[in-house]
């Protein structure tokens, strides 16, 4: 399994209220109206456990959530993809309202495949973590 992590972003928040956020993938639909969103992603749907989305080259992909760790993880996994990945978003409050998070992303991929999209998956784990945690603050902010 390869495994690709983003960098850890933060959220003005306790980890109580992201954990809310993040959990319920309907308060994805934040992310549905982003300009940044809306170049890369397309024919987004979401409900409380499962998202699924159209990527340029790649097709459809969606993911649900097969785990919640209260106020720490919430793991996913993919499906319409040809390989198996698996997803999670940790959480770690280090202060009042500051609350830090990583996206981490462990897929089996065979060799030529790796070879045409780690690139693609190392940029998009790292993209995929700022567009969370611009909007959840955002959200928050609001």
């Amino acid at each position: 399994m390869t495994t690709y992590e983003s960098e850890i972003k933060t959220i003005a928040s306790g980890e109580e209220v992201v954990f809310a956020l993040v959990s319920d993938l309907n308060n994805l639909q934040l992310l549905k109206d982003d300009p940044r969103v809306k170049e890369k992603l397309s024919d987004l749907a979401f409900d409380t456990d499962s998202c699924t989305f159209t990527v340029d080259m790649l097709g459809k992909i969606g993911f649900r959530i097969v785990e919640r760790e209260p106020f720490k993880t919430v793991k996913m996994e993919l499906f319409d993809v040809p390989v198996q990945m698996n997803f999670w978003i940790q959480l770690k409050q280090v202060a009042d309202n500051d609350t830090k998070m990583k996206l981490t992303l462990k897929a089996e991929l065979p060799t030529m495949v790796k070879m045409m999209v780690d690139s693609k998956l190392k940029e998009g784990i790292n993209l995929i973590a700022g567009y969370m945690a611009d909007g959840i603050n955002k959200k928050l902010n609001a």
